[in-house]
């Protein structure tokens, strides 16, 4: 049998406080991995995250000169792993929020073959550092990103993750802001399985540097939703707003056809108008689906070519 590696990966920025608890509480030994290694995906810390991620042992170390962010963070740190060979890639937070003791949990369905993604889901009505609008927040995402993605997360914003090689190699990421929500949508596009498991947390060093403002925090995710909805699901989109345009418009044409009947095809000329536009946009607006479908199509047999070569790169 093939052994089996693991790397936990910890995008960091300026964690020189959480990070020491957090290296520490890391797994020694996990039933069905032969080896472990930590990998610290750097930021652009400015205080001593490096120093302290090196005097700790840390295999791997993943910096950039200056701050581009979490997505960016978790892109570099994911692509590092596969080079160094992991079977399995677990990301979790550098300020110690979940129990590293659950990574075991975490990664078992993917040792078992029944998931590519595995999503630490948080007791988010249990986490008393989470206000009422903030767990209410939570599950309304979740919610949209379930029906959006055709998949069952309970946890969508959850930062500890598991992920399979395969998985791992697939994973594209556009968004600057957050890798959370992207990697869920494009997961079912991907033939990927994903599967939530609950997970326990530990009291917070520190506020999400990510939700700085609840309403720029709402702002900033709706708009990764919808983007992600049209990369990865461009007909479905384009279909829904050109159906409901030629709904309205035929319901227009039949008010038109029906006052016509009566008055003996006397007035109401503007309805025939606004249908006729309404008509034509809707079925532009379903052509715009189709072109942006095949254009998904091109962009899904580029990116097998860039698994393949990722591939062989990291062989």
């Amino acid at each position: 049998m093939d052994s089996m590696k693991l790397i936990i990966q910890i995008p960091c920025y300026n964690e020189e406080v959480a990070l020491p608890v957090t290296l520490s509480q890391l797994p020694q030994k996990i039933e069905g991995i032969d080896e472990i290694e930590v990998l610290i995906s750097d930021d652009g810390s400015s205080d001593r995250t490096v120093e302290i991620a090196k005097e700790y042992g840390v295999k791997h170390i993943v910096t950039t000169t200056h701050h581009r962010g979490l997505a960016r963070t978790f892109v570099a740190g994911l692509q590092k792993a596969i080079l160094e060979g992991a079977d399995i890639i677990v990301n979790t937070d550098a300020d110690n929020q979940y129990c590293a003791d659950d990574i075991e949990k975490l990664i078992k369905p993917i040792l078992e073959k029944k998931a590519d993604i595995v999503i630490g889901a948080r007791p988010i009505k249990d986490m008393k550092q989470f206000s009422p609008l903030k767990k209410f927040l939570q599950f309304l995402g979740s919610k949209v990103v379930r029906l959006l993605s055709s998949t069952a997360t309970d946890d969508v914003p959850s930062g500890f993750r598991a992920f399979s090689r395969d998985a791992a190699l697939s994973i594209n990421v556009f968004d600057n802001y957050t890798y959370t929500i992207e990697t869920v949508i494009q997961s079912k596009t991907k033939g990927l399985h994903i599967v939530s498991v609950p997970v326990r947390v530990n009291s917070c060093y520190r506020k999400s540097r990510l939700v700085k403002n609840i309403f720029s925090y709402i702002q900033k995710n709706s708009f990764t939703i919808l983007r992600m909805f049209i990369i990865y699901r461009p007909f479905r989109f384009f279909a829904m707003i050109g159906g409901f345009i030629l709904l309205c418009g035929f319901t227009l044409l039949t008010r038109f056809i029906i006052y016509y009947l009566i008055d003996n095809g006397s007035g109401h000329i503007q309805s025939l108008i606004f249908a006729s536009i309404l008509v034509i946009t809707g079925f532009q607006t379903c052509i715009f689906g189709i072109l942006a479908d095949l254009l998904a199509i091109n962009r899904k047999l580029i990116e097998d070519v860039q698994v393949r070569t990722k591939r062989l790169e990291s062989k």
